[in-house]
C-alpha cells in the first residue's frame, strides 16, 4: 500500500483539564484524493484540522503528513512545514483586509521559499501564478487585483483565498466550512473549480462541512462523529 499523505493513529487529545476531545484509532487520506469529513458544531472538527496542520500536538497517537511525524518537529519547524505543504481555505476567509486581492494570493510564498519556487517554476513568477490562479477561479478582471480585499463580495473574498491555498502547489488543501455564506447553485460552482485547481496543481483536497448534500460530489465521505471515539456536545 502506497504511504497516505495523511496518517493518523490511535491519535488522543484533551485540552487542559477536559476530558479527551478526540479519540480516533485511525484516518487516512491519499494522495490526490478529495475527500469530504462531515464535521458538525462540538464533533472536534476544528481541533482535529489544527492537529494536522501542527499547530496543537496531541496527547498522545501520532499524526504524520508527507511521512513526517508532526511530533518529531518543534514549533518552528511545524510553522515551516505547514506553509511549505499545506493551503488552508478558512470558514470566514481570514483576508488581510488592507492588502490588496493579489498581496492576499500571494501571502503564502513571502513565508515559503518552496512555495514560490514552485509558482515560479510552474507560471514564470509569483505574480503571474496568482493571476492565473485567480483568472480560473472566475476573478479575471485585472482592476481586481489591486482593489483593497476589504472591497470584495462573499464570493469574490471565497475565490481570493481559494487562489491563496493553492498557490504554489501545496500537497494539502484544507477547507474549513468555505461555502457556508453561500447558496446552493454557488457552492457547488465553487466546489467544482476547487476539484479542477487541485487536480491541477496535484493537491489533495480536506473538505470539512456539516452540509451533508456535498458529499456525494467528493471523492470519499466520513463522518467524524464516527471516526472519534469520544464523541462529545463541546465545541469544537
Amino acid at each position: 500500500m502506497s504511504q497516505p499523505l495523511i496518517d493518523v493513529h490511535d491519535l488522543v487529545f484533551a485540552w487542559p483539564g477536559q476530558p479527551p476531545l478526540l479519540d480516533i484509532p485511525q484516518f487516512r487520506l491519499e494522495a490526490g484524493e478529495a475527500l469530504f469529513l462531515k464535521g458538525p458544531s462540538g464533533s472536534g472538527k476544528t481541533t482535529l484540522l489544527g492537529l494536522i496542520g501542527g499547530v496543537n500536538l496531541a496527547r498522545q497517537g501520532r499524526i504524520s503528513l508527507l511521512g513526517q511525524p508532526l511530533a518529531e518537529l518543534g514549533q518552528g519547524a511545524r510553522d515551516r512545514f505547514r506553509v511549505d505543504h499545506t493551503g488552508y481555505i478558512f470558514q470566514q476567509f481570514n483576508l488581510l483586509p488592507f492588502l490588496s486581492v493579489r498581496e492576499n494570493v500571494e501571502l503564502p510564498c513571502r513565508f515559503s521559499r518552496s512555495r514560490a519556487a514552485r509558482a515560479s517554476q510552474r507560471h514564470g513568477s509569483v505574480d503571474q501564478a496568482a493571476a492565473v490562479l485567480l483568472a480560473h477561479l472566475g476573478l479575471d478582471d485585472p482592476a481586481l487585483l489591486a482593489r483593497r480585499a476589504d472591497n470584495l463580495s462573499i464570493g469574490q473574498q471565497q475565490r481570493v483565498a481559494a487562489a491563496r491555498a493553492l498557490i504554489g502547489q501545496p500537497e494539502l488543501v484544507i477547507a474549513d466550512e468555505p461555502t457556508s455564506a453561500l447558496d446552493a447553485d454557488t457552492r457547488e460552482a465553487f466546489i467544482r473549480l476547487l476539484f479542477d485547481e487541485c487536480r491541477a496543481a496535484g493537491s489533495s483536497l480536506l473538505f470539512v462541512s456539516h452540509d451533508q448534500s456535498l458529499a456525494p460530489l467528493f471523492d470519499r465521505h466520513l463522518s467524524l462523529a464516527e471516526l472519534n471515539r469520544a464523541a462529545t456536545p463541546r465545541e469544537a
